[in-house]
């Protein structure tokens, strides 16, 4: 069964950091470029982050530039959201996705292939 599977979601105070976890299995991320994406209640799903199949370039949203890292160990068949500074408009479900092309792009979320099903970060004092 082809799946992604996210994890490291959590409540956190503002200020504080998370690092969220995808993993695949089923199939090799390798040939894959991996998006972020978030869901908040009432809003429509945002690009957060993507980085190509290679690794060596990465995009994110100007609300969490500076703040977020996106990285991928393909050996573990993982990619990786380190979230710092951590502000309350962050809290949303987090979902990664998978693409099967060399480059990645946040704003074409009916490209992706396969979804994860979500992991829930809450930013609250």
């Amino acid at each position: 069964q082809l799946q992604l599977v996210e994890s490291g979601g959590d409540l956190v105070q503002p200020g504080g950091s998370l690092k969220l976890s995808c993993a695949a299995s089923g199939f090799t991320l390798d040939d894959y470029a991996i998006g972020w994406f978030r869901q908040a209640p009432g809003k429509e799903r945002e690009g957060v982050s993507c980085i190509n199949r290679s690794g060596g370039s990465t995009y994110y949203v100007n609300s969490v530039k500076g703040r977020f890292t996106i990285s991928r160990d393909n050996a573990k068949n993982t990619v990786y959201l380190q979230m710092n500074s951590l502000k309350p408009w962050d809290t949303a479900v987090y979902r990664c996705a998978a693409v099967r092309r060399f480059q990645c792009d946040l704003n074409r979320l009916y490209d992706y292939d396969y979804w994860g099903q979500g992991t829930q970060v809450t930013v609250s004092s």
